[in-house]
């Protein structure tokens, strides 16, 4: 076992919307991965996690990496980039020359870091034929930044289970807890660590419903989910705002 200590970087992918512990905070899939670890580790594993939702990229390795470097930890997991491709604003030209910079930072400073591509979560939202080339585009250079600097990839796009709304939150973007669960384990396996393999257990992808009731649960979730989003992009509010990282220092991982 290599990893004494381990930061987690990223959005509310990483802060584990929405896998909710007992007193309502999140837990997600890097908690359940720092759980693992420190079993295999001891009691002296370190575990922050730093992610915060409704991060773009910059703020990202603005206010996230640099905390992260300072740790000096064995592993890093970085995951930015999603709530980027869904603005108007992203400019691929900026962004694949920064994505590359940043895992070069975070690998030379001696540690491992995984990447992920991202499941597709774009097939049940609205928009498709602008966002989806975007995520194409974020998964492509995300498998060729992990090959170039040595970086542990974990590929969710490739794997078909994600297409199961049941490993998704009624907002129809962040995981649910089993989502959650299944990368802990896809991340686990990449690092050659063994896990529960419940976590990889999914439940039967559920039977469509008929085209009227469709229709009312797309208009229950535009009204509870993408209109306040849409209110944040024209007011300039993130969901992030007055948020701070549930993880901020690196220290021992506590048992569930």
């Amino acid at each position: 076992m290599r990893w004494r200590s381990y930061v987690a970087v990223g959005d509310s992918f990483t802060e584990g919307m929405d896998d909710a512990y007992p007193d309502g905070s999140y837990r997600g899939w890097a908690d359940l991965v720092a759980t693992r670890l420190a079993a295999e580790a001891g009691p002296d594993f370190g575990y922050a996690n730093l992610a915060i939702r409704g991060r773009l990229f910059p703020n990202v390795v603005a206010e996230q990496v640099p905390s992260a470097l300072a740790m000096k930890p064995d592993l890093i997991s970085f995951a930015a980039g999603g709530n980027d491709v869904l603005r108007r604003s992203f400019d691929p030209g900026a962004f694949v020359p920064r994505f590359d910079s940043v895992v070069q930072r975070l690998r030379s400073g001696g540690s491992d870091v995984v990447l992920f591509r991202f499941a597709d979560v774009m097939s049940r939202l609205p928009g498709q034929r602008m966002m989806a080339p975007r995520v194409a585009l974020l998964n492509r250079v995300v498998g060729e930044v992990a090959e170039r600097h040595g970086a542990i990839l974990v590929d969710l796009y490739s794997d078909d289970t994600y297409l199961n709304p049941l490993l998704w939150s009624t907002d129809r973007i962040h995981l649910s807890a089993e989502g959650h669960r299944r990368v802990a384990a896809q991340v686990l396996t990449a690092l050659g660590v063994g896990c529960d393999e419940e976590w990889l257990l999914v439940p039967p992808h559920p039977a469509p419903s008929p085209w009227l009731a469709a229709r009312a649960a797309d208009l229950r979730w535009a009204g509870k989910h993408l209109a306040p989003w849409i209110k944040r992009r024209l007011t300039g509010r993130s969901s992030g705002d007055f948020v701070t990282a549930k993880r901020p220092v690196l220290g021992p991982v506590e048992a569930d």
